[in-house]
């Protein structure tokens, strides 16, 4: 029994992790479809510089829509980066607090327990 709900739990787990790192902006949603590369036909002069000129073509388009989907890409890693670094300054604060706190505790502590020795030895 525990071995199933073990299971089940990692299951779950695994599968949210990869909702998670599957919920991304795609590059490409903004960049229009991709272009399609042509074919080329040198069975004769006539269709060779049509393959040419198709070529000519397809690389301007081609190179247009690599930029675009490289500078959506570079705006998306840019979010991401920013988010982790706003989640990690919220664990850091976090974690400085508890260490505050303990901190301030232990001085106090030991502070009481000075002042609790002290008493006690004039007795």
């Amino acid at each position: 029994m525990t071995r199933i709900v073990r299971t089940l739990l990692i299951a779950s787990l695994i599968l949210s992790g990869l909702t998670a790192a599957s919920a991304f902006a795609d590059p490409r949603a903004k960049c229009g479809q991709e272009p399609t590369a042509p074919t080329v036909n040198a069975s004769d002069t006539a269709h060779y510089n049509a393959s040419v000129d198709k070529f000519q073509a397809y690389e301007k388009e081609a190179r247009a829509y690599n930029s675009c989907v490289a500078t959506q890409a570079q705006k998306e890693e840019q979010a991401i980066s920013d988010e982790a670094k706003d989640r990690i300054a919220k664990v850091h604060a976090f974690s400085t607090s508890v260490q505050q706190k303990i901190s301030a505790n232990f001085s106090r502590l030991a502070a009481d327990l000075t002042s609790g020795g002290k008493k006690l030895s004039k007795h």
